[in-house]
């Protein structure tokens, strides 16, 4: 049977992950904040299209509640497995994909959903969760193949 030991640098990995939580409780703030202004009462996650036609306030709280929603949707869980033998590269990717994060999370809370996608978010977060992905797929197949 073969050991896997942490290799150095995964303290690396471990702080990028910490940012997440970090990108999260700010969104959640976010969301909070455009939830009282909108005055959306839970559990409703969204406004309903007459309360977005009716107010800017909700409209933006569907675009902040959106972008949160679609961090949960991709957060790369796969950097710890592509940090346990390459935890420069995963911590960076991570820590890329972190600020393209915030940088969705702001242009999509504006209120204007488009602002969400610009060149800036889509030049770090494809190559970020690409490298993520398809990082930690190959070194599953390295762990699977060396038998771990």
């Amino acid at each position: 049977m073969s050991t896997l030991t942490v290799p150095p640098g995964f303290s690396s990995v471990i702080a990028s992950l910490l940012s997440t939580v970090v990108l999260l409780a700010g969104q959640s703030i976010a969301v909070s904040r455009n939830r009282r202004s909108a005055g959306i009462e839970y559990p409703r996650l969204y406004a309903e299209k007459a309360e977005m036609t009716a107010s800017p306030a909700a409209v933006k709280f569907n675009c902040v509640q959106r972008a949160h929603q679609n961090t949960l949707e991709n957060i790369p869980q796969v950097t710890v497995v592509l940090g346990l033998r390459h935890p420069t590269l995963a911590a960076s990717a991570l820590g890329v994909w972190v600020i393209s994060r915030v940088a969705y999370t702001l242009g999509y809370a504006s209120g204007e959903p488009s602002m969400r996608n610009n060149v800036f978010t889509r030049l770090t977060y494809y190559p970020s969760i690409m490298t993520l992905m398809f990082g930690s797929i190959y070194t599953a197949f390295q762990l699977v193949a060396a038998g771990i």
